[in-house]
C-alpha cells in the first residue's frame, strides 16, 4: 500500500483488500476469503461505508447481551483476525471472554497460524478446536469446538460466520451475535443480533458501547425491546432506496 497517497479516495478501501491478501499470503485466510470479502465490500459500498442508524441499534443490543452473557465467547476466522486482531483481544479483555479458532478450509495448519496470530498481537489465550466436544445439527469440521469455549458458551460472538453453523448454534439454544453486510445472508437472519456494518468499524463501536454500560439490569430493558428482524429490514429499505449510490 506504500504506493497509494492517503488521499487516494478508495484509500481505506484498498488497506482493507491489502490486509485480507496479506492474510492469505501469511496462511491465516483462507483464499477463498477472498472471494467473501470483495462480496462485502460490495454491500458496504450500498450503506456508503458508514455505520448506519440499524448497525447502531444493534450494536447497543449486542453490547447489553455480551455483558449480561454467562459465558461469553468470541469465535475467530481467518479473514477477521486479519483485519481487527487488536480489536478482537480488546472485545475478549472487556467481556473477560476467550477467544477462540473456528474455520472452515483447515489446510496447512491455518487453525494454529491464527492462534500465534493472535498471541503476536497480544492475546493471552486462544483456545483452539478439540474432537472432545462436537456441535450438534452441522456435519462439517466446524462443529468440533473447545469443551470450555464455544460448547460452554450461552452467547457466541461471531463475526463473518457460516450460515450453517450460525443455525447449528442457534438450533442448541446460544444466542449469536454476528457482524454481516448482507442483510439476505443465512448468518444474518437466523442471528440474534445482526450487526449490518462492516467489521473494521463495528467492533471498535461494541467495544466502546460494553465500555459504557455502568448498570445491566436497566441495560437488560434494551434487549427486550429490541427486534433482529426490524433492523434487517431497515437495512434492506436503506439500501433499496439508493441513498448512498
Amino acid at each position: 500500500m506504500s504506493d497509494v497517497p492517503k488521499t487516494h479516495p478508495r484509500y481505506l478501501s484498498l488497506t482493507l483488500r491489502d490486509k485480507i491478501v496479506r492474510g492469505v499470503e501469511q496462511g491465516i485466510t483462507s483464499i477463498h476469503g477472498l472471494i467473501a470479502h470483495g462480496r462485502g465490500e460490495a454491500f458496504d459500498y450500498l450503506i456508503a461505508e458508514k455505520t448506519q442508524h440499524f448497525a447502531t441499534a444493534a450494536i447497543h443490543a449486542a453490547a447489553v447481551m455480551l455483558c449480561l452473557a454467562k459465558h461469553p465467547v468470541i469465535s475467530v476466522n481467518g479473514s477477521v483476525a486479519a483485519l481487527v486482531p487488536e480489536d478482537l483481544i480488546e472485545l475478549g479483555q472487556v467481556l473477560n471472554a476467550p477467544l477462540e479458532v473456528n474455520i472452515f478450509h483447515t489446510e496447512t495448519g491455518r487453525e494454529q497460524k491464527i492462534k500465534d496470530h493472535l498471541l503476536k498481537h497480544g492475546a493471552k489465550e486462544v483456545l483452539l478446536p478439540s474432537t472432545e466436544a462436537a456441535l450438534d445439527y452441522i456435519d462439517s469440521n466446524r462443529k468440533f469446538v473447545h469443551p470450555e469455549g464455544i460448547f460452554k458458551a450461552d452467547v457466541v460472538f461471531v463475526p463473518l460466520e457460516d450460515g450453517d453453523r450460525c443455525e447449528a448454534l442457534r438450533k442448541m439454544g446460544k444466542d449469536v451475535v454476528t457482524v454481516d453486510l448482507n442483510p439476505m445472508s443465512r448468518t444474518a437472519q437466523q442471528a440474534s443480533i445482526t450487526i449490518v456494518d462492516n467489521v473494521v468499524r463495528a467492533v471498535p463501536l461494541l467495544v466502546d458501547q460494553i465500555k459504557k454500560i455502568s448498570d445491566k439490569t436497566k441495560a437488560q430493558t434494551l434487549i427486550s425491546q429490541y427486534c433482529n428482524r426490524t433492523v434487517l429490514e431497515e437495512a434492506l429499505k436503506h439500501i433499496r432506496r439508493g441513498e448512498n449510490i
